[in-house]
């Protein structure tokens, strides 16, 4: 018995000095072609732009999720999910070559020294910024900058013949990932929330968003991950917790180098906190919602209402590198509580895979369940009630809502992505601002916006103002394409000047009204004995 250890041992001592010897060589051979290149090639290279590419090409032989990052991209990677960048405060869009402020954040250093939506910045630090082929990242390059540093900007108001001088501290600038939180249906005691990525201070913000629901009364619970990319897994964990008991499983990650990981529920956390429980998903839902939705769906403890998930059930690790870049490399597959592997499979290579919506689509699969082609193999059971449940590409909700192409037509998804849509809206606004705010806006609480919902009016007149505009912006006038999307345009019409005059929580309040997804979800809800048969095994 010794003898056999003492050969295993050696066994394995010779397979790691091998390995050992192999990644020496391998490294010896990128660096002798590297040296050969810079010291032989017959024109002069940049050295560092021949290591990023291949550093791109050999991460992208392994999966679609390890990337090269460079030195530029890293800031602007971590900003959304550490919650907040450092500027002055604004939402802004580009008019006719002009910076104009759609709306100032609460509380931001823009705020403070009286910036106003509609103003139009010409000025930036002495340099003129209007006319000159403004772009967005010209915008963030100007404006953006440390805490503390100071930028003067120049402005231009309605009602003000000079231009306005303003002297702005720059300060930290919160992002929110909480879109909107509201009741559906204050008597049956429907709470809705969208969350729109898993963030440094998601938790925090969905904490407050349902302090505020309950206050309302809300029994029964929404919650909207239709197009959440992901985001931190702590921060996914956090919220499926929300909905189990404490020491259930959330979700588990492994990979060859990296040992098993689980993560179970804690105490303080009570699923009688919540009533009944929908998941609206859909085909960019990704990563940690899938880790949500996955979690709730294997316990039984939510009824998930839309399309298939992404299926990115990978987990990344960055790992920085000397100049400032970064990798960010796959280290282990994310696990549901059953064992199913979120992740697609990748076989076909980054560039097929990137084209998945595509082949969704040509398959039939966005609009008809019957189309969608799991692998049968997978096949797993729910926790509590004995569901059959499948593995291998994303999660299939337990109520399938197909794609809504019914307004669709070449003339308005032209009309949108040209821009001519969003611009109509802002002239519009920007020429009917002060009236506007005196109808709507005068006492700035929800009865605003109630009244708002109630007498604004969407005419066909207004329709025709947009069609005239689209045309003047050298889109020709489509009837049969307008009479097809009229009636979403009424709605995204209403819904876009209510998120200029309020906030993106009461753009989804009238949004959601035309939303396929969000429709089934409430459907659900209300009807109990639907909502329970859709948590029971198949007959």
């Amino acid at each position: 018995m010794r003898k056999l250890l003492i050969l295993a041992a050696a066994a394995i001592m010779a397979m790691n000095a091998q390995a050992q010897y192999n990644y020496r060589e391998q490294t010896f051979k990128m660096t002798r072609v590297l040296d050969l290149i810079s010291n032989r090639y017959v024109d002069t290279v940049n050295q560092a732009k021949l290591v990023e590419t291949g550093i791109i090409a050999m991460l992208k032989e392994l999966d679609p999720h390890s990337v090269y990052i460079t030195q530029d991209d890293v800031k602007a990677m971590n900003e959304p999910l550490e919650g907040n960048f450092e500027g002055i405060g604004i939402q802004f869009s580009i008019l006719n070559d002009t910076l104009m402020i759609v709306a100032v954040i609460p509380g931001g250093p823009s705020e403070r020294v009286g910036l106003m939506a509609g103003d139009r910045i010409i000025y930036v630090d002495t340099a003129n910024i209007a006319g000159v082929g403004l772009t967005n990242q010209m915008v963030q390059k100007k404006l953006r900058g440390k805490k503390g540093t100071v930028v003067t900007v120049k402005v231009m108001r309605h009602g003000s013949k000079e231009l306005i001088d303003f002297k702005i501290t720059r300060d930290k600038i919160p992002i929110y990932s909480v879109d909107a939180a509201y009741m559906v249906d204050a008597k049956a005691g429907i709470g809705y929330i969208k969350i729109n990525k898993f963030a440094a201070t998601t938790t925090t913000e969905y904490n407050n968003a349902i302090r505020k629901l309950r206050e309302q009364g809300m029994k029964h619970l929404i919650v909207d991950l239709t197009d959440n990319g992901g985001g931190y897994l702590n921060t996914g964990f956090d919220l499926a917790s929300q909905f189990l008991q404490s020491g259930k499983m959330v979700v588990f990650t492994q990979g060859s180098r990296s040992p098993r990981q689980n993560y179970y529920t804690e105490s303080g956390h009570n699923e009688k906190d919540y009533g009944r429980v929908v998941v609206m998903v859909n085909e960019n839902s990704a990563s940690a919602s899938e880790i949500v939705s996955g979690a709730l769906q294997d316990w039984d403890r939510a009824v998930l209402v839309g399309r298939r998930t992404f299926g990115k059930g990978l987990v990344q690790n960055q790992f920085p590198l000397p100049d400032g870049s970064m990798m960010r490399l796959t280290i282990a597959r994310y696990y549901t509580p059953t064992g199913r592997c979120i992740q697609r499979s990748y076989e076909g290579g980054v560039d097929e895979y990137n084209k998945d919506f595509d082949k969704r689509y040509n398959d039939g699969e966005l609009y008809s369940a019957d189309s969608i082609h799991l692998p049968t193999g997978e096949k797993y059971f729910t926790k509590v009630n004995n569901r059959v449940v499948y593995g291998g590409g994303g999660i299939m909700p337990d109520v399938f809502v197909p794609i809504d192409t019914t307004y669709s037509s070449r003339y308005y998804v032209k009309m949108v992505r040209q821009g001519i849509f969003n611009r109509f809206v802002l002239n519009y606004i920007d020429n009917n601002r002060a009236e506007l705010e005196k109808k709507y806006k005068s006492t700035k609480t929800d009865a605003d916006f109630k009244q708002f919902d109630e007498k604004f009016i969407v005419t066909d007149d207004f329709l025709k103002q947009l069609t005239d505009f689209a045309e003047k912006e050298k889109l020709p006038f489509d009837e049969k394409g307008f009479e097809r999307g009229k009636e979403h345009m009424r709605v995204n019409l209403k819904a876009a000047i209510a998120r200029d005059l309020y906030d993106s929580g009461e753009y989804y309040q009238i949004i959601n009204r035309i939303d396929p997804i969000f429709n089934e979800a409430v459907k659900v809800m209300k009807d109990e004995k639907l909502y329970n048969s859709k948590l029971q095994p198949a007959k």
